[in-house]
C-alpha cells in the first residue's frame, strides 16, 4: 500500500514513522559522519566505476526529486570494490537539495551540511532484479557525493538543461547518451556504513559509500534544481526545495574509512 509522503510540515520526515515504522530502525540513513570516530580499514578496496553512456534512458520528476534512470538489464554500467562483494548495477541517480539560503545535503560531516547531495543508486546483481535486492541487507549500494556552490560542473549541465521539460510531478523526458562518471570528484576516498534508503519505504538494504571530496556546481545550476516543483501540472505551485531527511542515530553501527 502506498502512503502519501513528502517534505512538508504535515507529511515530512517527522511523520514518516506513522506509515513506515522502520523509520525508527537500527540502521537508518542519513547519518552524521564523525571524522574522528570513523575507523580506517585497510581491507576496503578502491571503488571501481564502469559506466556506459548508452544505458541512460529517461529523466523523471517523481514529486520528491528527479531521477535519471538507466537500463539495468545488463552489466554495462556497474560499480565494484569498496565494501562490496560482487557486482552492483547502476539503476538511477537523483539529488537532494536545500532552499535558496539553506544547505540541503542529507549526510553531514562533523555536523557540517553541504549545499546538496547526489545519490547514485546500484543493486546487487546476485539478486536478479532491483525489487528483490531491496529485501536484503546488502541489496543496494548508494554512492553519495556532496555538492557545494562554486564553479559550474560542466558535466552537470546536461542534467540541469533537461529539468525544464520535467518541471512538475509525473513528467518524464528521454535522457540518453550520458555517463555519470563525469559527476564524480577526482578523489574517490570514501566512508562506508550499513544504512537505509533515505526516502520511504526507508528499507535497510543499503551499503553506503559517501565520497570525502565534494563536487562544485554553480549558483545558476543550483537555481535550476530549486525551480522544479513538488506539485503536478494542474495543482498549486510548490517549489521543490529542502527535499532532504535529517540525520538519524548511528546506534551500534561503525563508520569505516578507505583513507587515513
Amino acid at each position: 500500500m502506498s502512503h502519501h509522503w513528502g517534505y512538508g510540515s504535515h507529511d515530512g520526515p517527522a511523520h514518516w514513522h506513522e506509515h513506515f515504522p522502520i523509520a525508527n530502525g537500527e540502521r537508518q540513513s542519513p547519518i552524521d559522519i564523525c571524522r574522528k570516530s570513523a575507523k580506517y580499514d585497510s581491507s576496503l578496496k578502491p571503488l571501481s566505476f564502469s559506466y556506459d553512456a548508452s544505458t541512460a534512458r529517461n529523466i523523471v520528476n517523481n514529486g520528491h526529486s528527479f531521477n535519471v534512470e538507466f537500463d539495468d538489464s545488463s552489466d554495462k554500467s556497474v560499480v565494484q570494490g569498496g565494501a562490496m562483494d560482487g557486482v552492483y548495477r547502476l539503476v538511477q541517480f537523483h539529488i537532494h537539495w536545500g532552499s535558496c539560503d539553506g544547505q540541503g545535503s542529507e549526510h553531514t560531516v562533523d555536523g557540517v551540511k553541504y549545499d546538496a547531495e547526489l545519490h547514485i543508486v546500484h543493486w546487487n546483481t546476485k539478486y536478479g532484479k532491483f525489487a528483490e535486492a531491496v529485501k536484503h541487507p546488502d541489496g543496494l549500494v548508494v554512492v553519495g557525493i556532496f555538492m557545494k556552490v562554486g564553479n559550474a560542473k560542466p558535466e552537470m549541465q546536461k542534467v540541469v538543461d533537461a529539468l525544464s521539460s520535467i518541471q512538475t510531478k509525473g513528467k518524464q523526458a528521454s535522457f540518453t547518451n550520458f555517463d555519470p562518471t563525469g559527476l564524480l570528484p577526482a578523489c574517490r576516498d570514501y566512508w562506508t556504513y550499513p544504512g537505509s534508503l533515505t526516502t520511504p519505504p526507508l528499507l535497510e538494504c543499503v551499503i553506503w559509500h559517501v565520497l570525502k571530496e565534494p563536487i562544485t556546481v554553480s549558483p545558476e545550476q543550483m537555481c535550476k534544481l530549486r525551480g522544479l516543483c513538488f506539485n503536478a501540472e494542474n495543482e498549486p505551485v510548490c517549489h521543490m526545495v529542502d527535499n532532504w531527511r535529517p540525520c538519524q542515530p548511528l546506534k551500534s553501527r561503525e563508520v569505516r574509512a578507505s583513507f587515513q
